[in-house]
């Protein structure tokens, strides 16, 4: 086995490459690292390779945060059994980690030590999304905090927060799960989820498995602002499902296949990497990769 890391080469995140030369110092592994140089560069890298070595068995570990590990398995999907991947949690949003709980996404040695899992993949259109994709009220957070991370500014996931709470709680999309409408005139936000959080915080699908086929739609109706701040607490905590405050403005269903469409240009954020769209087609790919999960510790066990 070849392990390839592929690292965030992003100027904020420098303090990655030389901790990871430093787990990996003296170890017995055949292994090389490659730093990116902007948005998308990781899937281009990674494709490219698997396209010049077909047969090789290679796991390509994301060292970085959500982004990374997008772009890592955009670029591995369809590229054969002998390919697979892993995750060291680098970023500000690890929101895919948060379902192996008792796991160490930060140290070398447990990803070695790990084991194999087989992992579903949604695609939409052309892209991937290995944890959660978001339109509407999220899809705009995720793209100004970019904005914002871009800037440097400090805690840019709050302020983004802020401000869509302002003039990004009414969307006009239309949505079907398995050819059933789930939506109404105006939206807040919808989550088609493979696994269980977004945005770093919130536990929007809270009955998320990452390897049964099926992904959780959940379509959030257009409410006053009261009633959204009332309803967040919940949705933050995964427990929305449950309330029934929350539930009558809630569509919430498991499919296999998600239409959006939209009469105007909506962003989507598919793990934090933002596309635009006015027609989406999403589905299920029932356990199409293979991930490397690292070793539970003892003390968790």
């Amino acid at each position: 086995m070849r392990y390839i890391f592929v690292v965030n080469g992003r100027s904020d995140k420098a303090h990655i490459l030389p901790d990871l030369e430093a787990q990996l110092a003296g170890r017995e592994v055949s292994y090389s690292l490659y730093v990116t140089t902007g948005i998308g560069d990781g899937t281009r890298y990674v494709r490219l390779y698997c396209e010049f070595h077909p047969g090789e068995e290679v796991c390509f570990v994301a060292c970085g945060g959500s982004g990374t590990l997008n772009e890592v398995v955009s670029g591995i999907a369809g590229a054969g059994p002998e390919k697979s991947f892993a995750m060291l949690a680098y970023g500000a949003m690890n929101d895919f980690a948060k379902i192996w709980p008792g796991r160490n996404f930060r140290s070398v040695q447990a990803m070695l030590d790990g084991e194999e899992r087989q992992v579903d993949l949604i695609r939409c259109n052309d892209d991937y999304s290995l944890n959660v994709v978001n339109i509407g009220f999220g899809a705009m957070v995720a793209f100004r905090a970019n904005e914002y991370i871009e800037q440097g500014a400090r805690d840019p996931y709050g302020r983004s927060v802020r401000r869509c709470i302002l003039d990004s709680r009414f969307n006009r999309i239309r949505i079907w799960a398995d050819g059933e409408k789930i939506s109404r005139c105006v939206s807040l936000l919808c989550t088609i989820s493979n696994g269980g959080w977004c945005g770093g915080k919130f536990h929007c699908a809270p009955r998320a498995k990452v390897d049964d086929g099926l992904m959780e739609v959940c379509l959030m109706h257009a409410v006053p602002l009261l009633s959204f701040m009332r309803i967040m607490p919940f949705y933050k905590s995964g427990r929305h499902l449950e309330a029934k405050h929350c539930m009558r403005h809630i569509a919430y269903r498991r499919a296999r296949k998600v239409v959006i469409e939209s009469a105007s240009l909506q962003y989507v954020s598919l793990d934090g990497e933002i596309i635009a769209g006015t027609h989406l087609e999403l589905e299920i790919m029932e356990k199409a990769l293979r991930m490397r999960v690292p070793k539970i510790e003892e003390a968790s066990v």
